[in-house]
């Protein structure tokens, strides 16, 4: 099944039918904002833009209108809400009929929307409109057929095909009269359109048609923008948005574990003679070689005379219906081999076993549908048989134990007074309550509290009003309302939701509470406070109270569950009150519709101390893997990744995780040793509240301003700087380095307390956020790491002088002698493998970091500093030979030269070293990694070898050097740096020419780069100058070579145009990327014909410096092209030949364009010239670049 296919597919018809409903809404006089009123012709017709209305038409259309704006009256968009609704009733009939032609379901055994004839497009419905078994008006047929009115036909047949299937599939197919017939959108038969992509077999093949799964991915993705758009927007949900934001459609390998495991499991536990059911169950997870008293333990909860039709199964949250499917499957393989009829079981499961809910009408009428499909495949004559029940009973043909939730919000006092046959008085009393119940039942869902249900007595009212006209006429705008279709619902739904299941198995929905709008969020923090992080977890709680007490249950959730401390609570519920039977945890990013880390898993409703069965798919990558995994682990319990495990095992680690893999050992070290708080504060840091304004990467601002080296706050305070050094944590890095940001803490922070407090008093943030956290622990030497990482935790030396964010919270040893051991014992794959327990969502918070257990061993304090010094030196030494660093003192080619003639050699001999570097960092900490291994006793559950993946200081790359390379020499070119001296020499004061006696600097700030070399300072011939200052004459041409083969020369390229090309396509793309989106080096550029570029720096930008750019480069530019373009124009009149005049009218064009691009820019630069524009360093790269938009390359 191709996903990608299916995607596009429905998110074009979604698209495509909405905009056609709106226009077929507008033919009836229904915009947004705006019903025109009607002409009267008669009682029956009206007159709508100068056409008349049938009476059909005239009373759908006022159906249309009151349900528009009975919508608008509760607080909602009408119109928006039933052009949408009415595009995905059509989608989802159109889909229904494909699933069933293609299956040879439709009764009729008429394709309704292709032709089994190869190469025709023509519908069979319509080929044999006269003849297929529908109740059509022939003659009408006929007429249409003469006047060739094919779209006519085709929405006549369809109605009548989606008539005539009312009578069996109800929830999918409406009656004729409902006024989603008046919006049948037009042109569906067009070329390309909606009808033609659906049976067009290059988009969806019909094998993909076979399974009723493609029903619910297609669902998924013609809800995939608007659901995109929905939790995009992180604000809290409006009613009509639940649905979107929590539709995930379910795997269907974690459907099929999730029902082997729990129906199954059920089933194989009371019938243990049917275990060869077993063998068709590829995900059914159970310990070989099970403990001596299981049956034992299990006696209590085994049901040996169990029935499967008493077995019910519920999903409160069904969505289109898969996790029923799969049931239906497994169900049906049971029936059998109790010895049921094979055409009988259908209608048995369909109305004993399977039960449902879902807030969403369009995910129930799929459900449905899905379910009766299913039915369909064990029995091809289940439709008919459900048609003739109907046509004899006059009822529903079967029982579906399926229902869209209904809320009772449009019902007032005299609807419940019409229900109740009185005023006041009991009846009144207990309609009232049963009413009120569903308030609001679309954002509760499931979770609405059935209290009052007296199911006799409504039933008997509901008899009553259905078959008896209003005894009073104040009654009659209930009737009107059908308040009674509506009871019959309420009272199904209340049936389904007040009684408890023997299996329940479902995918909750997903929402923070951060999301929940205020009913929602009050609601579960009355009736589910201690789980009420997220819904999914409110949930599990409820679901455990739907199922009884000797039931089973499965779950596809959000992992976090398993280990965060807002779900210690929950944890606590299932480890004394419940059984895991079963759990797999999926890959962080192992299924592709989730934005969030999964596992999914199984319970039984008791207590019986049974191991666990866990499979950990933590090393597999992708979603394709996960399955493929899994299966191996159910065939082969040896596999590493598969664990037994006692749930009261847990309890031994802080707060209670699911951390199943963890060894005994590991459990005692969590229970015996003590935390690391007794060795260190764990603080986190600084909340700016406006990083924008506050936080710069350090290269924008002006470096004078920048208190690097400031010992603590009377140092930076008397420094009288504005910026600081600022951990912010960054990349997954160890030992040193990510010191990239700066904080403006000038003055103690005095803008940033200054903000907090305008803030505080404008009520934009709490109390507790007014504060700057942890301030006396600023400047202080300690230890850094990321907060949140896709890696590993990695931590890093601070050394004095820096702040620090929530995002680099920082460890501050109480003794200055544990800061080596505590860092080295940090990045240890002890700690590694700990913190995989602790905090397996990659979220480092102080407070985790506190608890781990920590071995304190003083007689390893030296090696352990010996070993730290050198990987913390070989680190920084990595960290400054880029330029991202403050120290950065000169480019490793050049530092490592020595006699090197050539950059080649240059190259090999630093690769050398920086490769010394790299081993003897693996190794330093290999052997960090064997003296914790012994300390923590745990030699016989790890190694000490580190994969060099994991060693983050880089290793050496030649295009990357000679791009670098290549930066350098720009820098020296235009004053940041001097061959003359090392480090940072000017960035931001005043400039000083004498610093550049080497190798000089450029004096006007101006680097053009041009298609040619048309300037004596082109940037070309200044890199050439460079290279030769750098590695001497002689080798000139070997070393430009070499950087133009190093960047990608072609056959026909001399070298300096490689390079060339380089200046002009890719060098300011690298340089954007390395300064992090902001450049210092700023490209001005003509446009797209590159016409004319060139670079500034940033720090010696004065208003001048758009003039001089003008008249000192563009104008001359302007001149010389002129002078070019007379000489071509003279080839093309000359006596030449006609090749020579082909290729100058080329030239010519090519260099028309040219000049066009420079006039026009040419204006916009002297229009910006004029205008002096000055910068502030201070207000970083973002701000003042947007001041020359137009003039400047897009970062």
């Amino acid at each position: 099944m191709n996903k990608n296919a299916l995607r596009s597919f429905a998110i074009e018809s979604r698209k495509e039918l909405i905009e056609k409903i709106q226009i077929k809404a507008m033919q009836y006089g229904i915009e947004n904002d705006n019903i025109k009123n009607s002409q009267a012709v008669s009682s029956d017709s009206i007159v709508i833009n100068g056409r008349p209305l049938s009476k059909e038409e005239k009373l759908q259309r006022e159906k249309l209108i009151l349900k528009i704006k009975s919508i608008n009256v509760d607080g909602g968009d009408g119109y928006k809400q039933i052009i949408e609704e009415v595009a995905y009733t059509w989608f989802n009939r159109f889909t229904a009929l494909r699933f069933m032609e293609v299956n040879d379901y439709l009764p009729t055994r008429v394709r309704a929307l292709s032709s089994s004839i190869p190469g025709s497009v023509e519908p069979e419905l319509i080929k044999e409109a006269s003849n297929v078994d529908l109740k059509v008006d022939k003659q009408k047929i006929y007429e249409m057929k003469l006047s060739n009115n094919v779209e006519g036909l085709f929405k006549y047949m369809i109605i009548a095909q989606c008539n005539a299937l009312n009578e069996s599939l109800p929830f999918m197919f409406e009656k004729i009269g409902h006024y989603t017939e008046i919006l049948f959108p037009d042109g569906l038969l067009n070329k390309n359109t909606f009808i033609r992509r659906l049976t067009d077999t290059e988009i969806i093949p019909e094998i993909d048609w076979k399974d009723v799964e493609i029903i619910g991915w297609i669902f998924q993705y013609y809800n995939s923008e608007e659901k995109a758009k929905v939790i995009q927007s992180k604000k809290r949900y409006k009613k009509e948005e639940i649905p979107f934001a929590t539709q995930l459609f379910t795997p269907d390998w974690i459907v099929r574990y999730m029902v082997q495991n729990t129906l199954g499991r059920y089933w194989m536990e009371s019938h243990p003679e049917h275990s060869d059911l077993k063998n068709n169950w590829e995900f059914y997870l159970e310990k070989t070689n099970s403990e001596e008293d299981f049956k034992e333990k299990l006696a209590p909860y085994r049901d040996k005379e169990l029935r499967v039709e008493d077995i019910k199964c519920f999903d409160p949250a069904m969505g289109s219906g898969h996790i029923l499917v799969y049931m239906f499957d497994i169900l049906y393989e049971i029936y059998q081999k109790c010895g049921y009829s094979s055409r009988e079981i259908p209608k048995h499961i369909i109305e004993n076993n399977l039960y449902g809910l879902d807030i969403d009408d369009r995910a129930y009428q799929l459900a449905c549908f899905a379910v009766v499909m299913r039915g369909m495949k064990y029995n091809n004559r289940l439709l008919k048989s459900i048609a003739r029940e109907a046509e004899r009973s006059g009822k529903e043909g079967i029982k579906l134990n399926l229902v869209s939730i209904q809320e009772t919000n449009e019902l007032d006092l005299k609807d419940i007074e019409y229900v109740a046959g009185e005023k006041s008085g009991d009846n009144f009393e207990k309609v009232k309550k049963f009413v009120l119940q569903f308030r609001n039942a679309k954002i509760f869902g499931s979770l609405a509290e059935i209290i009052e249900f007296d199911k006799e007595f409504l039933i008997k009212r509901l008899e009553y009003i259905t078959n008896n006209p209003v005894e009073d006429l104040e009654y009659q705008v209930s009737k009107n309302k059908q308040v009674d279709v509506l009871l019959n619902n309420l009272i199904k739904q209340a049936e389904i939701m007040s009684q408890t299941y023997e299996i329940l198995v479902t995918n909750p929905p997903y929402i923070g509470n951060r999301h929940l709008n205020s009913l929602f969020s009050e609601f579960i923090g009355e009736k589910y406070f201690n789980v009420k992080s997220d819904i999914f977890s409110v949930f599990m709680v409820y679901s455990f109270s739907k199922v009884k007490n000797n039931g089973q249950l499965g779950f596809m959730t959000p992992f976090v569950w398993m280990f965060l401390q807002s779900y210690e609570k929950l944890r606590e519920i299932i480890i004394r009150e419940k059984n895991i039977s079963s759990l797999v945890q999926l890959e962080y990013s192992g299924f592709d519709e989730a934005t969030v880390p999964i596992c999914t898993f199984t319970l039984k409703n008791y207590k019986v101390e049974i191991p666990g069965e866990y499979i950990r798919l933590y090393e597999f990558k992708g979603s394709a893997n996960q399955s493929i995994k899994t299966i191996e682990a159910v065939k082969d319990s040896n596999v590493k990744y598969r664990y037994s495990t006692q749930a009261k095992d847990f309890n031994s680690i802080p707060g209670s995780q699911i951390a199943y893999w963890a060894s005994k050992k590991i459990g005692n070290i969590f229970k015996n040793e003590k935390q690391l708080k007794e060795l260190a504060d764990f603080k986190t840091g600084l909340q700016t509240g406006d990083n924008e304004t506050f936080l710069r990467i350090w290269h924008e601002i002006n470096y004078k301003n920048f208190g690097v080296g400031v010992r603590n706050k009377i140092q930076a305070i008397e420094s009288k700087c504005k910026w600081f050094p600022y951990n912010k944590g960054g990349m997954y890095r160890k030992w040193y380095g990510n010191n990239e940001y700066v904080v403006n803490w000038g003055n103690d922070g005095s803008d940033i307390k200054a903000d907090k407090m305008i803030r505080l008093e404008n009520g934009s943030i709490e109390k507790k956020n007014s504060g700057c956290w942890n301030e006396e622990y600023y400047f202080n030497e300690g230890l850094t790491w990321s907060l949140l990482t896709s890696n590993d935790i990695s931590l890093r030396y601070t050394p004095e002088g820096f702040l620090f964010d929530t995002k680099g919270s920082m460890c501050f040893p109480f003794s200055s002698e544990d800061l080596y051991y505590l860092l080295a014992l940090l990045n240890s794959k002890i700690i590694r493998d700990v913190l995989r327990i602790m905090s397996p969502t990659l979220d480092y918070t102080p407070g985790i970091l506190s608890k781990i257990p920590g071995i304190k061993k003083t007689d390893v304090y030296e090696e352990i500093e010996t070993f730290v010094t050198e990987n913390i030196a070989i680190s920084k030494s990595d960290w400054d030979a880029y330029e991202s660093s403050w120290n950065y003192n000169r480019h490793p080619l050049l530092v490592y030269k020595e006699e090197s003639k050539t950059i080649e050699q240059s190259f090999n001999k630093w690769s050398e070293i920086h490769n010394n570097e790299f081993y003897k960092l693996k190794k330093n900490e290999e052997e960090i990694n064997r003296i914790f291994i012994e300390i923590y006793g745990l030699q016989n559950e790890m190694t000490s070898e580190v994969d060099e993946k994991d060693i983050t200081i880089s290793r050496n790359d030649i295009k990357r050097d000679i791009k670098s390379l290549i930066s350098y020499a720009v820098g020296c070119m235009l004053g940041r740096y001097s061959l003359g001296k090392e480090g940072l020499v000017y960035a931001g004061g005043e400039f000083d020419t004498s610093e550049y006696i080497k190798f000089e600097v450029d004096e006007d700030n101006i680097l053009p780069i041009v298609l040619d070399s048309y300037f004596e300072d082109d940037i070309v011939a200044k890199f050439v100058e460079f290279i030769k200052t750098t590695f001497g004459e002689e080798t000139l041409a070997e070393n430009i070579n070499f950087i133009a083969k190093t960047l990608g020369k072609k056959g026909s390229e001399t070298a300096k145009d490689t390079i060339r090309k380089y200046f002009l396509n890719y060098f300011f793309k690298d340089h954007v990327q390395i300064y992090k989106k902001r450049p210092i080096y700023w490209m001005f550029t003509s446009g797209k014909q590159k016409a004319f570029n060139c670079l500034i720096y940033m720090h010696r930008y004065d208003k001048t410096t758009l003039s001089r750019i003008r008249t000192d480069y563009l104008h001359e530019l302007q001149d010389r092209l002129d002078t070019e373009r007379k000489s071509l124009f003279d080839v093309v009149e000359g006596d030449y030949s006609i090749k020579e005049k082909s290729e100058a009218k080329k030239k010519l064009t090519q260099l028309d364009k040219q000049v066009d691009e420079l006039k026009k820019y040419d204006e916009a630069l002297h229009h910006m010239a004029d205008m002096q524009i000055e910068i502030d360093l201070d207000d970083g790269v973002v701000e003042n670049y947007e001041k020359f938009k137009g003039l400047l390359a897009k970062i």
